[in-house]
């Protein structure tokens, strides 16, 4: 007697809607598709999405983690030669009067054979490439905001655009990537914690006569950190860097206000000589800075990924990599649920996702705060203090590989895309 001939079930369908088209949100987008295809039906909403990337100057330090998620998600390619590696960095402490900088620390090599520090990446290019790259996975990209969600039980009804052009979807979650004032965590009912710093993040890219070798400086000066990023060759003088200049916000706009010359020279004064003569390459953009993070990253059928769900000030670079380590936690949690047949917007996902990532952001936000609040401080005891701290850990090669791993992100607890594995 034979058995009967039974179909073989098709597996359900997911929707999975992303509010926000940033890095983080696009990478979270990629990571979905390209492990599971079919099953997950992955639409990101933004209406920044009709915009040139090349519009957006700014230049990101991409840490190894990054790095390797990018590659494990066919991305980096499509990038690399328009990234520096940073092969050395270099940490000094002085007053903007000082006649020199005292170098206090220094990190060379590579954290591991072939992987740099990091890799200075321009905000348009990433973001130009990782777009294609979700197009050709089959994301769906709409050029519209999420106006809002309401729960429908076994999914949500998220609506999007605005007026007669609106549509509704079903989705059964709704990842939440809206920025730091973001609207849907508010509609979520999940709260935050946080607070304003009286200081201003300056940010442009300067090109210079010498070459930088590929260095990394941090002049840690009393109104905050002076970062000079390396960049690609190219400007009107050859070479390129990105400055991170942190100032007091009573600071700020009078340096915005100056004219380009003067404001060339205060950049000069505090990025010095020692690369000769520099010509902004771009004019000066202000950001205001901030620490906050959510007290839950998840709700009903919701997760927060990125600034959505915590904001950092820039003093070690992580703001980027700690999005993409959202994106890298949530797409495993999300993968994992599917293989095993169970809604992504479940309680399991996103209890797993919360638990990898929640104390980890909270971590990094505490050590950001604590090193601005120790470095953005003229007081001579704490500076003596600090100064004498840096030279231990420049003295001591093991606690220096310890802390460049952990900023590289290559730590072996973390997600398996940063660790360049595929989902």
């Amino acid at each position: 007697m034979t058995t009967p001939h039974r179909p073989r079930a098709e597996p359900p369908s997911w929707r999975i809607a992303i509010a926000g088209g940033g890095l983080a949100g696009l990478a979270l987008a990629l990571a979905l598709r390209r492990a599971v295809g079919a099953p997950v039906v992955v639409t990101v909403c933004d209406p920044a999405l009709h915009r040139d990337p090349a519009q957006d100057k700014r230049a990101y330090a991409v840490a190894a983690g990054a790095r390797k998620m990018l590659q494990a998600l066919g991305v980096w390619d499509r990038i690399a030669n328009g990234a520096q590696p940073i092969l050395d960095m270099v940490i000094t402490d002085s007053r903007l009067t000082d006649p020199v900088r005292p170098v206090f620390l220094t990190f060379s090599g590579e954290v591991e054979p072939g992987e740099a520090f990091a890799h200075m990446v321009e905000g348009g290019a990433l973001s130009a490439a990782l777009a294609a790259a979700c197009r050709d996975a089959g994301a769906d990209l709409i050029p519209a905001g999420v106006a809002g969600f309401s729960s429908r039980g076994s999914h949500l009804a998220v609506e999007i655009g605005q007026g007669e052009h609106q549509q509704v979807l079903e989705a059964h979650l709704l990842v939440a990537a809206d920025g730091a004032r973001s609207r849907l965590r508010e509609m979520a009912g999940i709260g935050w914690v946080g607070w304003s710093y009286p200081q201003q993040a300056i940010v442009a890219t300067v090109a210079h006569e010498r070459d930088h070798g590929a260095c990394a400086v941090e002049h840690f000066l009393p109104s905050g950190p002076f970062a000079i990023l390396p960049l690609r060759p190219g400007g009107p003088l050859g070479h390129r860097s990105s400055i991170v200049w942190t100032e007091a916000s009573a600071s700020a706009p009078h340096l915005l206000a100056l004219d380009p010359e003067s404001q060339r020279l205060e950049v000069e004064r505090r990025f010095g000589l020692q690369l000769g003569a520099i010509v902004l390459e771009t004019g000066l953009q202000a950001y205001p800075l901030s620490f906050g993070i959510a007290r839950r990253f998840v709700g009903e059928r919701v997760a927060l990924l990125g600034d959505a769900a915590h904001v950092i000030h820039p003093i070690a670079g992580q703001g980027l990599n700690l999005g993409l380590k959202d994106s890298a936690a949530l797409a495993e949690a999300i993968v994992d649920a599917v293989r095993l047949g169970l809604d992504p917007g479940g309680g399991e996902a996103l209890d797993a996702y919360e638990r990898a990532r929640r104390f980890d952001s909270f971590a990094m936000g505490v050590v950001t705060d604590g090193l601005n609040r120790l470095f953005a401080n003229d007081l001579l005891p704490l500076r003596l203090v600090r100064d004498l701290g840096l030279g231990i850990v420049d003295r001591m090669p093991m606690l220096k590989r310890f802390f460049i791993r952990e900023a590289a992100g290559l730590a072996a607890s973390g997600p398996r895309l940063l660790r360049g594995e595929a989902l």
